[in-house]
């Protein structure tokens, strides 16, 4: 079967999702419907907001469902009556058995990490998080258990040592595009063979990559320096990590720290955990085995400044801020 006779229902919901459909798009293959979330009340003003995908679909042109429930008899007729060859899902909800078995080529999942490394809702942010040096995107066929399916392809990238989650998410989401257009023509082909996770993981537990808390995101100043900067970059620049304020004893409020730098033992100034101090032209902050540099923070209800700035504008003295 030519790819380009295949009909294709695309399920996704955000940016991310958006760089595959375009693609597919582009190339001119034969997308009927587009299912996304449903539109949802956002901003002050609680005005309906509608998902990345679907603002991309209407102006495509192409038909859009937005079931409230994925198993509504309905909705799962209609996704019928499409009598599509393949579905694509990519960052949406966990579908039921009753779509995802629908179509006769089955359906496949692109998921921002090389599985079985990262099973879960953050892979990207786990994954930098955890200071590793290297990360991907990988295709396969769903199953019941999340993240689990035979892998089909698989693409990867380095990470740079002060690389931070956004940048990996924007090369991540180019690279999976590209993938989910060759695994579809592999697909039509009939060439693909699909690799079961068990196999690749050789007695070892594949890596979870949980959804990520306001609790996660907080720094803990008594990790090593390069734990700290890792888990800085690897929520940057969304959600954002963060982290108590005090002037001597008295709390003032929470500030995000967007970037960080890593020391080397010997230029780390000997502070105290979470201690905040100038050293020449750097903001340093005491880590358990040294310091970083602390570049860019926001604190509460401000917009994202130079730390230099921060730290000169606070009104206390200096040897009393701190983080904890």
């Amino acid at each position: 079967m030519k790819s380009s006779d295949l009909k294709i229902v695309f399920f996704g919901t955000p940016d991310f999702a958006v760089a595959s459909l375009d693609a597919l798009v582009k190339a001119h293959f034969n997308v009927v419907a587009v299912v996304t979330m449903p539109d949802k009340p956002a901003g002050r003003g609680k005005h309906l907001q509608q998902s990345a995908v679907k603002q991309y679909a209407v102006v495509a042109g192409l038909p859009v469902l937005q079931p409230e429930r994925l198993k509504d008899e309905e909705f799962v007729a209609a996704l019928r009556a499409l009598n599509a060859d393949l579905f694509i899902v990519i960052a949406f909800r966990m579908l039921p058995e009753v779509v995802w078995t629908m179509p006769p080529l089955g359906t496949f999942n692109l998921h921002a990490s090389l599985l079985p490394l990262y099973r879960g809702a953050a892979p990207i942010n786990r994954a930098v998080m955890n200071g590793d040096d290297r990360t991907g995107v990988t295709t396969f066929m769903l199953k019941h258990e999340i993240d689990t399916g035979d892998i089909l392809q698989q693409e990867s990238i380095e990470v740079g040592p002060d690389e931070n989650a956004g940048s990996v998410h924007d090369r991540l989401m180019t690279l999976g595009a590209e993938l989910t257009l060759d695994t579809v023509r592999h697909i039509a082909a009939g060439d693909l063979k699909p690799i079961p996770q068990e196999s690749l993981l050789q007695g070892v537990e594949p890596t979870p990559a949980p959804k990520i808390f306001k609790d996660d995101c907080r720094v803990d100043w008594t990790r090593p320096g390069a734990d700290v900067h890792n888990h800085v970059r690897g929520l940057a620049p969304y959600p954002a990590a963060w982290t108590m304020l005090y002037f001597g004893t008295e709390e003032q409020g929470t500030v995000k720290i967007l970037e960080t730098a890593r020391l080397d033992a010997d230029t780390a100034a000997s502070l105290a955990v979470g201690e905040v101090a100038f050293e020449g032209k750097k903001v340093l902050v005491g880590t358990g085995d040294g310091a970083v540099a602390l570049l860019t923070v926001q604190p509460a209800g401000k917009r994202p400044m130079a730390a230099s700035d921060w730290l000169r504008g606070l009104r206390a003295e200096p040897q009393s801020v701190h983080f904890a």
